[in-house]
């Protein structure tokens, strides 16, 4: 287990060496690597992992367990169940969508920066290979996404031992660096960390925008959560992740105290040159599976988000019989495909690239923080002055890194708050679309109670059971209106199922549905699963038996609605968010598919709606 979790989970802060320092000493921030500059960067970034990833997300976030999972969603689900129903409620909605749209921004850059930082080590070896780095590094990023379809679950195998080797190696270069300048240590102090504000000034400030590539992917210690267990994670970074990055941290620096010429690539001479090829090959399939820790995390969260309400509905692909968190989305899969490789094409270089990283990072970090925070003051009912220091802590160093990295903007770091501002768009509109829609649906819908008193005995009953899918069992659903109205007939027994999501990972299987007799052979099926876990109708149908709902499905209909959305002169939506969400319906997921409903089974009812 643990050597899986140094797999999945540290694929992304892992390979953070690559270019971090490189990037800390960039010609365009001015800071030169002196001895003074060097230890206070060094100090600056061995304080930001042990603030930023040991104490605030592995001491202390990783406590927040949603019945075993993590991540953004699942610690707002946590934030949720103690916010109540007022304004607090929103605050801790609004903070989930910013910190999916921010993640979404994240997910392009990673696999873009880590593959090219590899890459680039070809440089080193034969500097006539220059040309190539680009072309080398879409092609691997193009293969990648390429084999998602047919699953990871026999790559994921390897992905274990090799971040383990990976770890070790860069434990090994830095001992040895250290070895030759064991001065170097003395940057464990902070006071080299305040030094370098008090004689750097600026250059130091903007400095701090590369000190965020050393802690980025450690959102990734709680998202992962669910895989591995807190015990596990936990494990892995104290005793093989943590260790090996500080040595090599201590080693790059190291490296620049005795040559400071090495500031060009110090990562990759840290080694001889009979060792570069080698190494090159190593860092390379770090990062592959750095990559595909991201796009695994960018399938997961997609479901999620999905199975909340967040996005339309979406084809998702399981890509293993034994595990069920492996799964395979094919829209984002190519949309992000897409992106990467425009990245790679647009910047050309993972110091180009690294002026648009970041931001997104920190941004997501924040949003953990204050939901973190209103989890531990409603939910855990810690003490009060405990929290406002604790997490105000927390968010001074996220705020203060924020701040820095809005720096740069000009520099690429519009393009991920630009994705991120599409993202949080999308979300928004399908929530107030998805809203505005149930209103006009519901608004004036007959009470179930009403329509069975009024059914009487002149209606012709047919053979069989009829399910009508509907997002509020205690009103008539308009397909069964429209089949009354057209077919002048109803079933001998009618369902009403309504599949509702709930704010934990999974439901217990007791509390999975529940079934209600509403009279004259009218019954009302509730469908209940985590945000986790997919629908499937047939299934929770099935469950009903034990209450005495005995359903053949041979002589069941499926009779769904088929809404057709048109534009509405009194809408409730804003004119684009209104051709938006339309644009977005019209991409769902059938309910036929999502929902696992035999497709022969199924009759489906049209209608237009006006949003």
């Amino acid at each position: 287990m643990v050597v899986g979790a140094v797999g999945i989970v540290y694929g992304d802060i892992g390979t953070s060496p690559l270019y971090t320092v490189r990037q800390a000493f960039n010609p365009e921030g001015g800071l030169v690597p002196t001895e003074a500059n060097v230890l206070g960067v060094l100090s600056l970034i061995v304080w930001a992992i042990v603030i930023i990833v040991t104490l605030k997300y592995v001491v202390v976030i990783l406590r927040a367990d949603n019945r075993g999972e993590g991540g953004v969603l699942a610690l707002a689900a946590l934030g949720l169940r103690s916010a109540g129903s007022g304004r607090l409620r929103h605050i801790v909605i609004l903070l989930s969508i910013m910190g999916l749209a921010l993640f979404a921004g994240d997910g392009l850059i990673t696999p873009a920066i880590s593959v090219l930082s590899a890459v680039e080590g070809m440089e080193i070896v034969a500097p006539a290979l220059e040309p190539y780095v680009v072309p080398a590094a879409i092609a691997i990023l193009v293969f990648l996404f390429m084999i998602q379809s047919h699953g990871t679950a026999r790559v994921g195998r390897l992905f274990g031992p090799v971040m383990c080797v990976w770890f070790a190696t860069l434990g090994v270069l830095g001992l040895i660096e250290i070895a030759k300048q064991p001065g170097i240590l003395r940057a464990v102090n902070p006071a080299y960390a305040l030094g370098l504000f008090e004689h750097g000034g600026w250059q130091a400030v903007i400095v701090l925008g590369a000190v965020v590539l050393a802690v980025t992917g450690a959102e990734a210690l709680y998202a992962d959560m669910g895989h591995f267990g807190r015990r596990t994670i936990r494990i892995a970074w104290f005793g093989i992740a943590c260790p090996g990055l500080l040595l090599n941290y201590f080693g790059q620096c190291a490296l620049l105290l005795r040559h400071p010429e090495a500031v060009e690539h110090p990562f990759f001479l840290l080694v001889p040159s009979w060792a570069l090829i080698p190494l090159v090959v190593l860092a390379t399939l770090a990062t592959v599976i750095a990559s595909q820790a991201v796009i695994s995390g960018a399938f997961s969260l997609t479901r999620q988000a999905i199975a909340l309400g967040y996005l339309p509905r979406m084809e998702t692909r399981h890509t293993s019989e034994s595990t069920i968190g492996q799964i395979y989305i094919p829209r984002v899969n190519w949309c992000l495909m897409a992106g990467v490789v425009a990245l790679v094409l647009g910047f050309g270089s993972s110091e180009d690239l690294a002026g648009a990283y970041g931001i997104s990072v920190i941004g997501a970090m924040t949003v953990d923080t204050i939901l973190a925070g209103i989890v531990a003051a409603l939910l855990w009912r810690w003490n009060g002055f405990l929290v406002a220091a604790l997490f105000g802590a927390f968010l001074v160093v996220d705020l203060g890194f924020l701040a820095v990295t809005t720096l740069k903007i000009p520099d690429g770091g519009w393009l991920p708050l630009l994705i991120a501002a599409a993202a949080f768009i999308i979300v928004k509109t399908w929530r107030r679309g998805r809203a505005a829609l149930y209103q006009r649906v519901y608004r004036d819908a007959l009470p179930i109670e009403k329509f069975i008193e009024r059914l009487g005995p002149s209606v012709q009953r047919v053979a069989g059971t009829a399910v009508f899918m509907t997002g509020n069992v205690k009103f008539v659903p308009p397909a069964l209106l429209h089949n009354l109205k057209h077919n002048k007939v109803i079933h001998e027994r009618v369902i009403l199922m309504t599949v509702a999501t709930e704010d934990e990972p999974r439901v217990a299987k007791d509390r999975s549905f529940a079934v209600e007799a509403l009279g004259k052979r009218f019954h009302s099926v509730t469908a209940r699963h985590g945000f986790m876990e997919e629908p499937n109708v047939p299934a929770a149908l099935a469950l009903c038996r034990t209450r005495g709902l005995d359903i053949d499905m041979m002589e069941t209909s499926f009779i769904l609605g088929r809404e057709t959305l048109v534009p509405s002169s009194r809408s409730d939506l804003l004119p684009w968010e209104e051709r938006l969400f339309i644009a977005m319906s019209t991409t769902a997921l059938s309910a036929t598919t999502f929902f696992k409903i035999p497709p022969g089974r199924v009759v489906e009812v049209g209608a237009q709606i006006e949003v």
